[in-house]
């Protein structure tokens, strides 16, 4: 894929968190940390998923696979800000933004899928408890898998495809930290209006089919759940399934404000995107691991085991 009339524009300007050397100097401590802690969490997750042979179920092969994402995700967009913060020159070539949009929706995407995903696992475990192991089989969930990697790279293509057809003049400066679509059309000298709109439909079309797969498996998980005669089976049935409710809200929450808003080049365009890409990459590990007590468990035996 070659790039179109962008010859006058070679680079963009990544306006990032602050001008100011102090406060830079301090948000980079502060993302040095949000960043390691999301490396070292989310690695650890995965590393004790796949050594201990309990964890060995649908539920912690995605939540390993979620892990794995959280980890590309954090790594497209943290260390070019940690880049940016320590440099006088806060400068991304075309090719390197592109590239960012494309492995940001590539990521985010799949993380999408991979959500609902697992909201149909709890149905499955909950709803139908008898039929789990043959509606969940180890072929099916490696496709399911698969397929949410395969759609969310065909998206990935179709908006990276809007972004190499956009028409770069004099205006270089991204009010932004990392290179997002809906930061870039202000930029264009051409007309965006198709591109907005297919970026809103495509974003949509996603965001909604996966957000009312979770919506109606959580409205059957709740109906299942408030059957349950036993108050503490209640509670424990659906003690499963708070970890990933507020995984579902934090990443969509700010994922959609982002892309369906208009980009104003606010504080809160930069509020939303480092809730999504930044800070719920980091807070899922802890999510996971301190509400769930087989995941704390497997922690003490691989720690155990180790030390």
């Amino acid at each position: 894929m070659t790039l179109r009339n962008h010859s006058t524009i070679t680079e963009f300007i990544l306006l990032g968190l602050s001008a100011d050397p102090h406060i830079e100097a301090l948000l980079f401590m502060l993302f040095l940390a949000i960043y390691l802690l999301t490396l070292m969490g989310n690695l650890v997750l995965l590393l004790v998923i796949m050594a201990d042979s309990h964890l060995h179920t649908p539920m912690y092969f995605f939540l390993g696979n979620l892990s794995f994402l959280d980890l590309c995700f954090s790594s497209v967009t943290l260390p070019k800000l940690l880049e940016n913060l320590l440099s006088e020159k806060k400068t991304i070539s075309v090719e390197g933004c592109l590239a960012q949009v494309f492995f940001v929706f590539i990521t985010a995407g799949a993380e999408t899928f991979l959500l609902s995903i697992m909201a149909y696992d709890r149905y499955a475990a909950i709803c139908r408890p008898l039929l789990y192991e043959q509606l969940m089989s180890n072929q099916f969930c490696v496709r399911l898998v698969l397929t949410s990697w395969g759609l969310a790279f065909l998206n990935a293509i179709l908006i990276v495809l809007l972004a190499i057809n956009l028409d770069f003049c004099e205006a270089q400066t991204i009010q932004h930290y990392t290179c997002e679509l809906p930061s870039l059309f202000p930029l264009s000298c051409s007309d965006t209006s198709i591109d907005i709109n297919i970026l809103i439909y495509s974003v949509l079309l996603q965001a909604l089919g996966t957000f009312f797969l979770i919506f109606f498996s959580y409205l059957r998980i709740i109906s299942t759940i408030l059957n349950i005669n036993s108050t503490t089976g209640r509670s424990k049935t659906f003690s499963t399934c708070s970890s990933h409710l507020i995984a579902v809200i934090l990443f969509f929450g700010s994922d959609l404000v982002r892309y369906l808003m208009p980009t104003s080049g606010s504080s809160l365009d930069l509020l939303t995107s480092l809730q999504y890409s930044v800070v719920t990459p980091m807070l899922n590990p802890l999510i996971y691991s301190l509400k769930n007590k087989d995941m704390r468990a497997a922690l003490e035996r691989t720690l155990g085991n180790y030390l």
